[in-house]
């Protein structure tokens, strides 16, 4: 059988074929039933790389637990490097469209490249299962039947950050994030629950690696907390920069998991000991399904602790698995799919859940603080959890029932 490599190069523009019973790549083999085509949007370049290296992983792993089938069916995985450009991901998508003839999409890790491909795949009518950007813009009016924002929807993770940031009572603070979708997203959400001082907000280019304005920024601020969204190589370059500087000895920082997850404490180490971040999802997170999943993991990649988008990747191939084997195993039928989906049942990782009528969940949040475990690995711990089963502001506008 053969499945996504657990660390390869880029991989785009290939197919991965994924057929009966153990068949060699590519191979003829007879079946029942037309095999479920799914494409995959991975970043495996560009500003999001790492990220989209760690959900690779985590779509490598539930594939391979499931043997290479969807619902019982037969799989072709058409996979192409999106790279965090939307001009590129357009192109890519409407060629996984009308050449190869998808019937289920996920991915890519950035807003600004869901933004531009989501309208494609909704004209098609082919279910679009998100497992990473939530852009507000598809949770309200814009909202979609073919849509499933199966993570979260952006404002959730940064609003419980900002509740946290609320309960501890911090008086004023800076806010920084990139400027695209997302980022707007995560500075709104956080000053949704935050009824402190904003002194600043600061909006850095996506991609950018080097801080010393906006550090000068700080210092001359002197707010007593920072929050900060800056995923993968950002927020890596921040954390270095602003503990480098001296900063770290006035001033709190406080995060999304998305900044201070396993991929980023694994670039930078005891400097993050004590940041506080909050998540949907935790790797110490007490359920069956994610003791399970976390092990196989850790076995799977030589003991690493797997980040919040290997686990929503992971939950996305179970998520298609399930629609595909509650439509009966014809994934052709597009409402059938569709209608499996919204019931969203399948053991997540996060434990179970719902979604609301704009196909976004309803979940907990927790708090998580950078710790050590029992082998004294730097890594996230769970505290509490900030939000319980909560939804996001925008599904009132959504005409979904």
């Amino acid at each position: 059988m053969s499945h996504l490599p657990p660390k390869s190069p880029a991989l785009p523009r290939t197919l991965l074929s994924l057929l009966l019973c153990g068949a060699a790549l590519g191979a003829a083999a007879p079946a029942l039933a037309a095999p479920v085509k799914v494409g995959l949007a991975l970043d495996i370049s560009g500003p999001f790389a790492a990220l989209g290296a760690e959900a690779r992983d985590g779509f490598a792993l539930g594939i391979k637990q499931l043997g290479g089938k969807l619902g019982g069916q037969d799989v072709e995985f058409v996979q192409a490097d999106m790279a965090g450009s939307p001009d590129q991901a357009k192109q890519l998508v409407d060629r996984m469209i009308q050449r190869d003839k998808i019937d289920i999409f996920s991915g890519p890790i950035g807003s600004n490249v869901a933004l531009a491909v989501g309208p494609t795949l909704f004209n098609a009518k082919v279910p679009y299962l998100s497992a990473n950007a939530g852009p507000s813009q598809f949770a309200g009016a814009q909202c979609n039947a073919y849509f499933f924002g199966t993570a979260y929807q952006n404002d959730q993770f940064h609003e419980a950050a900002g509740k946290f940031a609320q309960d501890r009572a911090f008086k004023k603070t800076v806010l920084i994030a990139p400027n695209y979708p997302a980022g707007k997203d995560a500075l709104g959400g956080f000053k949704r629950q935050f009824k402190g001082q904003v002194a600043d907000e600061l909006y850095t280019k996506l991609g950018q690696i080097d801080y010393a304005a906006e550090l000068a920024q700080l210092r001359a601020a002197k707010p007593d907390s920072i929050y900060f969204f800056l995923p993968g190589a950002m927020g890596i370059n921040f954390i270095k920069q602003f503990v480098g500087a001296g900063l770290s000895k006035d001033i709190t920082l406080v995060t999304s998991g998305f900044s201070a997850d396993e991929d980023v404490i694994g670039a930078v180490g005891e400097p993050m000991l004590g940041l506080f971040n909050t998540s949907h999802w935790a790797h110490d997170l007490d359920n069956a399904a994610n003791k399970a999943f976390v092990a196989a993991f850790r076995k799977e990649y030589n003991g690493r602790y797997p980040s919040v988008y290997a686990a929503q990747a992971y939950d996305a191939i179970l998520a298609m698995d399930a629609a595909v084997k509650q439509s009966g195993g014809n994934a052709q039928n597009r409402e059938a799919v569709v209608a499996a989906l919204k019931k969203a049942n399948y053991a997540s990782t996060r434990g179970s859940f719902k979604y609301a009528n704009n196909h976004y969940p309803v979940e907990n949040f927790y708090l998580r603080v950078i710790g050590k475990d029992a082998q004294g690995k730097v890594t996230n711990k769970l505290i509490n959890t900030v939000l319980t089963n909560y939804g996001d502001i925008y599904s009132d506008k959504c005409p979904l029932k």
